[in-house]
């Protein structure tokens, strides 16, 4: 019969800086749910979000030194790890390039759920006012996280184009919200 430890914030972070192999099962343990599910909201495939989650605590077991308390909690601390490392793993070329083959009802499910968290908001009706030229920009640049770069390279449009287009639809969307 095992006996369940457990730790403060305090004795965990120095059982992680003195590298007790214990205290980083703890941490897995308690906060692998959380970083998922985080990381998964930003990757959106499973697999995906699983080896950024891998990658995570293997940043989190190196870089433990740099962790300051005064700075802020360790949770917050790991949630920025993960989030960063999950946003590179979106901006990857492999991760792009793997997408671009889904199908496309696997597009077209991840097209819904941002849609359904947006029309939670009432945002929806308001982007749904613009030109579609203008509202597939706003879609890709805004809920799905494309850089203005990746934009013109999915579009297949001139880099001017998708700017001005976005600088427009946001001036148009002002308007609609006044």
């Amino acid at each position: 019969m095992s006996i369940k430890q457990t730790y403060t914030e305090a004795e965990l972070i120095t059982l992680l800086k003195q590298r007790n192999n214990g205290s980083y099962n703890y941490l897995y343990e308690h906060y692998s749910g959380a970083l998922y599910s985080i990381i998964l909201q930003i990757v959106q495939n499973e697999s995906a979000a699983g080896d950024v989650l891998q990658e995570v605590f293997v940043n989190i077991w190196k870089k433990i030194e740099s962790y300051d308390e005064t700075k802020g909690r360790l949770f917050t601390w790991m949630l920025n790890i993960a989030r960063n490392a999950a946003i590179d793993m979106v901006r990857s070329k492999t991760y792009r390039n793997s997408h671009r083959s889904e199908s496309l009802d696997s597009s077209a499910d991840n097209l819904q759920s941002i849609q359904l968290e947006v029309d939670n908001i009432g945002l929806r009706k308001i982007v749904d006012k613009l030109k579609p030229e203008q509202r597939s920009l706003i879609e890709l640049a805004y809920f799905k996280g494309y850089t203005h770069e990746e934009i013109a390279e999915i579009e297949s449009i001139p880099l001017g184009t998708v700017k001005t287009r976005i600088r427009a639809a946001l001036q148009q969307l002002r308007t609609f919200l006044k």
